[in-house]
């Protein structure tokens, strides 16, 4: 499960007042069991399944349900807040998306561990390649798929979700791998 470190109240406020805005221009109103799930999904890091947030919500409101947790993620969605991933572990991840800057992914296709990073010149290349051909770029994602050390076979190799200590998700599967 992702690390769940809260930010300060003031950064929760912050984070927040755009869900408070986009609940109110679309005249809905918000619930204990709702605000469990955003203050859960704002708190995550890196990729969360929503059974992941599911259990994170249930922490604080023990009658938060899995559907109730689907529809609040689309919420955030629309909302512009939520990210979704398709990767190629076969569902759905979210990420945080309001105040991060654009970043790229390499997914370890072995252990499933996902690797954010950020690289000017292949933003660049991308950018001129679409100009070559005429193309206006609106948006874009870059997922590179591969084997991290250790899946590679090289014996000394390290493999991050070990080093991290997730729980990798099961290719055929949304559920961890044990």
């Amino acid at each position: 499960m992702p690390s769940t470190a809260s930010p300060g109240a003031e950064n929760k406020d912050e984070a927040k007042t755009p869900w408070r805005d986009y609940l109110r221009k679309k005249g809905l109103k918000t619930t204990q069991q709702r605000e469990a799930i955003v203050d859960a999904f704002l708190r995550s890091e890196g990729h969360v399944g929503l059974d992941d947030l599911l259990a994170t919500a249930r922490q604080s409101h023990p009658g938060v349900g899995l559907a109730t947790v689907y529809r609040t993620v689309k919420l955030l969605e629309e909302a512009g807040l939520a990210a979704t991933r398709h990767f190629d572990s076969g569902h759905t991840l979210y990420e945080v998306a309001q105040g991060r800057a654009h970043h790229d992914h390499l997914i370890c296709q072995s252990c499933g561990y996902i690797v954010e990073f950020e690289n000017d010149e292949i933003e660049r290349l991308q950018e001129s390649a679409a100009r070559r051909m005429g193309f206006n770029v609106l948006h874009h994602r870059h997922e590179l798929f591969g084997l991290c050390e250790k899946a590679q076979g090289n014996p000394r190799g390290r493999c991050p979700a070990e080093e991290a200590k997730v729980v990798p998700l099961r290719r055929d599967t949304a559920t961890p791998a044990r």
